[in-house]
């Protein structure tokens, strides 16, 4: 019954920007350690940020100064918001939780 459901991937030009979101739900999400985790065509699946249950956030130190992750435990979700976008952002991007779970994913396209 605990299902993570990504929103707000698409198609979007280099430089610009998109905000992620990750709505819980059967989990107390308040207590959840949340990520982000990105796959791109013929690569593993990378860590991106992740934020606990005390708000500390902790990103890869590729995305520093241009992702930020943010959660909002009235509404359970999490999101990461993406500026300064490039075509190597381009990937499917996973919502996880630190009790092992994921969700389906969301494509972000970024292209020309």
């Amino acid at each position: 019954q605990v299902q993570l459901v990504e929103s707000g991937g698409g198609l979007v030009q280099p430089g610009g920007s998109l905000r992620l979101s990750c709505a819980a739900s059967g989990i107390i999400f308040s207590s959840h350690t949340m990520a982000w985790y990105r796959q791109a065509p013929g690569k593993e699946r990378e860590f991106v940020a992740r934020i606990n249950s005390g708000y500390t956030p902790i990103y890869q130190d590729s995305m520093k100064g241009r992702f930020t992750i943010s959660r909002d435990n009235a509404k359970s979700t999490v999101y990461l918001q993406m500026n300064s976008l490039k075509p190597d952002d381009t990937a499917v991007y996973y919502c996880h939780s630190n009790y092992g779970y994921w969700g389906k994913g969301t494509l972000v396209t970024v292209s020309s």
